[in-house]
């Protein structure tokens, strides 16, 4: 597969940090919203969120994680079973404005699992939806990010990775494209 790096770590950096911004231009101080980020790399995405939220705002930003396994519409139908990860909601969603978070919307399925999933825990006022990536292309359902940190026009063949200092050693986006044997 051929790489071409569409985020480099300055501009990812700068990526977030304008995705904050945008958040607190209408969340204000957050004292009724919450960020829940989505197993397994949405939560990725919030860690690094709360960090700059709170260096800006100087308060602590509610997050937690949510597991949506058994959520998938594909759940069964897999031949290696998926394996459940630990949600961490330890906070009330009620009545609260929730930002759904995700580092690469593409289909819309694991979305909407996120939505079936959130619904168990109570009923927000609004749930809006940020992704790092927003693959535009190939919706499976109506879903839109309400804060998208750059959207990428990709074929069914690409595949784009979000790769993280923590866990890869560098901050950075990459599509991955077959390589052509013409």
């Amino acid at each position: 597969m051929e790489r071409q790096v569409i985020l480099n770590s300055r501009h990812f950096e700068l990526t977030l940090n304008r995705l904050c911004y945008q958040l607190i231009e209408i969340h204000n101080d957050f004292s009724n919203t919450v960020l829940i980020g989505l197993q397994p790399r949405g939560i990725n995405v919030v860690t690094r969120l709360k960090k700059q939220l709170e260096s800006i705002l100087g308060k602590e930003i509610i997050c937690g994680n949510l597991d949506i396994t058994f959520y998938r519409d594909d759940f069964r139908r897999r031949e290696t079973p998926l394996i459940p990860s630990a949600t961490n909601i330890d906070f009330v969603i009620e009545g609260k404005n929730v930002v759904l978070v995700d580092d690469v919307l593409y289909t819309g399925r694991t979305i909407r699992s996120g939505l079936d999933a959130l619904l168990a825990f109570g009923r927000p006022e609004k749930v809006e939806l940020l992704t790092l990536i927003d693959r535009r292309f190939k919706r499976d359902l109506p879903i839109q990010a309400d804060y998208i940190g750059k959207t990428v026009d990709t074929l069914i063949s690409e595949r784009v990775s979000v790769e993280w200092e923590e866990i890869e050693g560098e901050d950075k986006v990459v599509l991955f494209t077959p390589e052509s044997n013409g």
